[in-house]
């Protein structure tokens, strides 16, 4: 029976029709945080894998981190590998395979505007990635870090970052079938896991290929990080303008070339 009545008057209570669009933007936020936090392997990615890295290589010398405690080498490199393992890595999985079972085409014909949706899947991002830096955050000040540097600077990468990332997973779950997406996505993070400046020093590279690298997105996020935080650097504008520019392509091509079948 519909919970739908009729006041008497020509009207009906509660009014039918679609909720107010920053309801149903935050009630899909809400849904995609939940279904992101129960995943097992999104867990893997984005909790266990980074704070396995953080502890590791802060209590054992393995890699040369330089002068100084290797966590202050190491905090900022593990917190660009959330950020990617979020919003690059676990987006492009979860949403490619919502786009092989036909979840985003019923979504898409919801009154959930498409835009709305991917709003809300960014927040998803930001929520989780919140929840992953505290964590890594207390994990760290527990092993003796000690970060400098400007606030509203490491907010800028963060942000920056996740930009740039989202674009690139949305694109990649947009465009391929979801078990390339999945096998790409895993491998893209194992690459720049080691590539990227996240636990072994950009130095350690020769020349040539240290200049390729660092135009990555991790890259830039990682070493961003490491001059502010690290060094206590002013605003680290090469890092915000590579990451700026892998932004604009990424969230550009995605809105172009995204298939939501």
């Amino acid at each position: 029976m519909s919970d739908v009545t009729s006041t008497g008057n020509g009207t009906f209570a509660p009014r039918p029709g679609a909720a107010p669009l920053s309801r149903m933007i935050r009630t899909q936020a809400a849904l995609e945080t939940r279904m992101l936090l129960r995943n097992g392997e999104q867990l893997l990615l984005t909790v266990v894998i980074p704070t396995l890295l953080l502890v590791l290589f802060s209590a054992v010398d393995i890699v040369d981190t330089g002068e100084g405690a290797a966590v202050d080498f190491l905090a900022p490199g593990v917190l660009a590998l959330a950020v990617m393992s979020t919003a690059f890595t676990g987006q492009a999985i979860a949403t490619g395979f919502e786009r092989r079972y036909g979840v985003l085409k019923r979504l898409g014909a919801t009154p959930l505007p498409r835009w709305a949706l991917m709003t809300a899947k960014t927040c998803s991002v930001l929520v989780t990635e919140v929840l992953q830096i505290v964590l890594l955050t207390v994990i760290a000040f527990a092993l003796g870090w000690s970060p400098q540097g400007n606030p509203f600077a490491v907010l800028l990468l963060l942000v920056l970052g996740t930009a740039a990332f989202s674009g690139l997973g949305l694109l990649m779950a947009g465009t391929l079938k979801a078990e390339v997406t999945l096998a790409a996505a895993n491998l893209v993070f194992l690459l720049l896991l080691v590539g990227g400046g996240v636990i072994v020093p950009m130095e350690k590279f020769p020349g040539g290929v240290r200049a390729v690298l660092e135009l990555l997105p991790i890259s830039a996020l990682s070493d961003g990080l490491r001059d502010v935080l690290q060094d206590g650097a002013g605003m680290p504008w090469r890092d915000l303008g590579i990451l700026a520019v892998w932004a604009v392509l990424g969230l550009g091509a995605a809105a172009k070339l995204f298939r939501w079948e």
